[in-house]
């Protein structure tokens, strides 16, 4: 899958929805007094502010490895932010480090949560979520009208499936075979989103970036007809909005003191 280039603004268009499984990832986190937090995968940094706010004696790091989302990063709100790639962040010296719907666009992310895990030191905290909804319409009508032609040869390569993510009992076994205390469990969101074709725009934001990315501006808005049409028939509008059901998956863990 390729890492796309980001588009704040779109990502933004469902700010609230999006910032649910953050707060239901943080409420899980049971650091008293951490000196040292960092936000990996930080985006446009609206939610790192709320690391600050629960802990405001640490020292709070933003890191996103898109310029364009750190760029509209709230500055001199007792938050640092910078541009690094969550490959490059080492743990050591941190006490929570936080990884909201990131890891999947790292294909090596289960040998860097291991690392992660062995370079923390006792009492602290590692917590991650991650979308779990690769075989849902919305991901596998995009994969099979990418395979299809005349769009198989321009964008082969450029989506990856279901492996993209683990199972919950596989980030189990992973942190606690590194000796860490983890809770996992997985949601699913009912998310009501608004306006026409809504749950294009939703994925305008996230998954659909690499194939927009990859092609050039005309075809990639033929690209976003036909699959605008297929996901009206996949998830049809109702009175009150277009249903979006959204699995993740959550682990939350810890160094035994």
């Amino acid at each position: 899958m390729t890492s796309p280039t980001w588009d704040p603004a779109q990502y933004a268009r469902f700010a609230s929805p999006r910032a649910r499984p953050f707060h239901d990832l943080l409420a899980r986190v049971g650091a008293q007094d951490p000196a040292v937090v960092v936000d990996v995968g930080c985006g446009p940094g609206t939610l790192t502010l709320d690391l600050a706010r629960r802990w405001p004696r640490a020292t709070v790091r933003g890191l996103d490895s898109s310029p364009e989302m750190v760029a509209q990063a709230p500055a001199g709100r007792g938050v640092e932010f910078s541009v690094a790639a969550a490959e490059e962040f080492d743990a050591r010296g941190v006490d929570v480090v936080v990884c909201n719907a990131v890891l999947q666009w790292v294909p090596t992310h289960r040998e860097l949560l291991r690392r992660w895990a062995s370079q923390l030191a006792p009492g602290a905290w590692l917590a991650f979520q991650v979308p779990s909804n690769f075989d849902a319409p919305s991901h596998r009508l995009m994969r099979e009208l990418a395979a299809s032609p005349p769009w198989r040869h321009r964008l082969a390569g450029v989506l990856r499936g279901t492996e993209s993510v683990a199972s919950p009992a596989q980030y189990l076994d992973l942190l606690a075979g590194q000796g860490l205390v983890a809770d996992v469990w997985q949601t699913e969101y009912l998310h009501v989103l608004p306006g026409q074709d809504p749950v294009l725009e939703w994925v305008r934001g996230t998954g659909l970036r690499p194939v927009l990315q990859a092609l050039d501006p005309g075809s990639a808005a033929e690209f976003e007809r036909e699959y605008a049409a297929l996901l009206r028939e996949a998830y049809p509008a109702r009175d009150y909005g277009t249903p979006l059901p959204f699995l993740r998956t959550f682990a939350v863990s810890t160094v035994p003191a």
